[in-house]
């Protein structure tokens, strides 16, 4: 059987974990077998967070939504249901948006979902 020499591959493979890990605490930045935990774990956190960043936003667009619907005398659901009736498309981002910002276009928003719903 042939002798394999790792040379290149192992230690450039060791370097990017260590760049991967540099900031880490004590050993996590220096050793390579506990930077490679610590690197993977960092990745899945990193991957499960761009999920959840996705749901908090929408969590948060539909709050704003729901405090500006309260304050012109509507639920949020009725607000959403009056919106699709009266075939306005929206996204909830936008929505918001326009919440925070513009009170009396989003009051002129929620004339019109009243108005589909009667």
């Amino acid at each position: 059987m042939p002798r394999v020499k790792r040379s290149t591959k192992r230690t450039d493979n060791r370097k990017k974990v260590l760049a991967l890990a540099k900031g880490f605490f004590l050993a996590k930045s220096k050793l390579h077998r506990y930077a490679q935990e610590a690197v993977e774990k960092s990745l899945s956190y990193g991957y499960k967070g761009r999920r959840l960043k996705k749901r908090d936003f929408r969590s948060l667009w539909i709050c704003r939504i729901s405090a500006g619907t309260r304050a012109n005398g509507l639920s949020y659901s009725k607000f959403m249901n009056g919106l699709k009736k009266a075939q306005i498309t929206l996204n909830r981002k936008m929505l918001a948006d326009i919440a925070a910002r513009d009170a009396a276009a989003f009051t002129a928003l929620v004339d019109k979902a009243k108005a589909a719903l009667a």
